[in-house]
């Protein structure tokens, strides 16, 4: 912060309600509302101040940071302390060390500035490599928590493919500036978005890649009138498959983010054993949070009357997608994936979202555990009433006991290391037999192994 700086040690205090709009404020508050080009009573104009209260009525928990204003003449910092009220409904604001200082009249630090209130209320945050990749993708909105978990499902995809962009035709991905400011559409969101593409590297900008900011033009809107693809199974409110997998899964996003940049060396020169220490910790969050979705997966296919909305698919379709996700991955063991070919089709009944969970799980498997330089085969088939897709890898294959013990809860069988849960291949099972098929498994050690999804044939061309 720039020019003379003044401080004050009185706090100030406010007031909001259930929708975060400030409702009371003392003089200093109001004052900087209203210069925000806010209103009292109205929703918070202060980003960073309106981000510590809606976090403090979700959790339901008492919360402070530091937080930052500019009202168009000068620079603000205080501490704020936020705390749920009495009815449950509002929060209590109290403001203290509030410090001003004039605004400088250097365009970079107006771009910075723009740059932080950008970050601040975006509802999305996608770290992209220097080809617009997506690397990882962190956000708390509920109508984009299908596109962030796609995001980070495909790491090295582009994140055009994740968005629908309005008025923009040509191939992608084009040059970033170019896509700094589009308008986008996201499937399951009826809201329409500002993307702001901030490029990484201080000679060469976007060196280094980008931070992809989704901003919505909208507030979200009531839950009842956020229109949801129908589920077939009600998932439970409580645990990790509920409100507790979110609150969890948020600041462990941030910690992978956080750990990438210090590792990337984004914010500055860091020598070579700290920059390990962060790649160490980013490896560390994304095992924890695979952990946290593992488990809520098995709380959803293990509670009493769990079902899938069975649909026609096409496996060999469903295979597609799942090796364009993964492709990265096996370009870098340098392991071949081989799909059926471009016309072959195998129609199936089955939840296609939970087939591709399947398949996922069976690839990835297979890009673990194949020798670099190897294939893996993905090949589809039917029988009498059946249909099967399945998925053969060159790796050490399992004894017969060990084949009999891969789809159990929590069976690693003695590995270490991998990050693994022990958990995919028991789910994967669960889903395939609550879709009326099965998962199965071929192999000798030293083989190899064929895992088979097999499905009811869809009768339906």
């Amino acid at each position: 912060m720039t020019g003379a700086q003044t401080t004050s040690a009185a706090s100030v205090h406010g007031r909001t309600d259930a929708d975060d709009r400030l409702v009371f404020a003392d003089e200093t508050l109001a004052s900087l509302q209203t210069r925000c080009g806010g209103d009292l009573p109205g929703v918070i104009a202060v980003p960073e101040l309106r981000e510590l209260v809606s976090k403090t009525r979700r959790f339901k928990a008492r919360l402070a940071r530091e937080i930052r204003a500019f009202d168009g003449e000068t620079h603000i910092r205080t501490w704020a302390e936020a705390s749920p009220d009495r009815s449950g409904q509002g929060c209590l604001i109290s403001l203290a060390n509030w410090r001003k200082a004039a605004a400088s009249t250097n365009p970079e630090s107006d771009e910075l500035r723009r740059n932080a209130c950008d970050r601040a209320t975006a509802d999305a945050i996608v770290r992209l490599d220097k080809s617009q990749a997506v690397i990882h993708a962190v956000g708390e909105a509920r109508d984009l928590e299908a596109v962030i978990a796609a995001m980070n499902d495909g790491q090295g995809t582009l994140w055009t493919e994740f968005v629908e962009l309005e008025g923009v035709e040509h191939q992608q991905p084009l040059h970033w500036r170019l896509l700094d400011g589009a308008r986008a559409r996201v499937e399951r969101s009826g809201r329409h978005f500002t993307t702001r593409l901030l490029p990484l590297g201080r000679t060469d900008p976007g060196s280094e890649g980008f931070e992809l900011l989704l901003i919505a033009d909208e507030p979200l809107p009531a839950m009842d009138d956020i229109q949801h693809i129908a589920a077939a199974t009600p998932e439970p409110k409580d645990g990790l498959s509920g409100e507790l997998g979110p609150v969890l899964r948020q600041p462990i996003s941030r910690i992978i983010a956080n750990a990438e940049t210090i590792r990337a060396r984004l914010a500055g020169p860091l020598a070579d054993e700290y920059s390990n220490y962060a790649a160490d910790i980013a490896t560390a969050g994304q095992h924890l949070l695979a952990l946290v979705d593992d488990l809520a997966d098995l709380e959803i296919v293990e509670s009493e009357g769990f079902t899938t909305a069975p649909d026609a698919i096409d496996l060999v379709e469903v295979a597609r997608q799942a090796t364009g996700i993964l492709g990265m991955r096996a370009r870098e063991k340098q392991i071949e994936l081989v799909l059926p070919s471009d016309e072959a089709k195998q129609r199936a009944t089955g939840e296609f979202r939970r087939v591709l969970q399947i398949l996922l799980n069976l690839i990835g498997n297979a890009i673990n555990y194949a020798p670099p330089g190897t294939r893996v085969l993905i090949e589809t088939g039917a029988g009498q009433g059946s249909a099967t897709i399945s998925v053969t890898d060159s790796g050490p294959g399992m004894t017969p006991d060990e084949a009999k013990r891969v789809f159990d809860k929590f069976e690693r069988l003695g590995r270490s290391g991998d990050g693994g849960s022990g958990l995919g291949l028991h789910i994967s099972r669960r889903l395939a037999e609550a879709m009326g098929g099965d998962l199965s498994v071929q192999t000798a050690e030293g083989e190899g192994a064929r895992f088979t999804l097999t499905l009811p044939l869809n009768p339906k061309s």
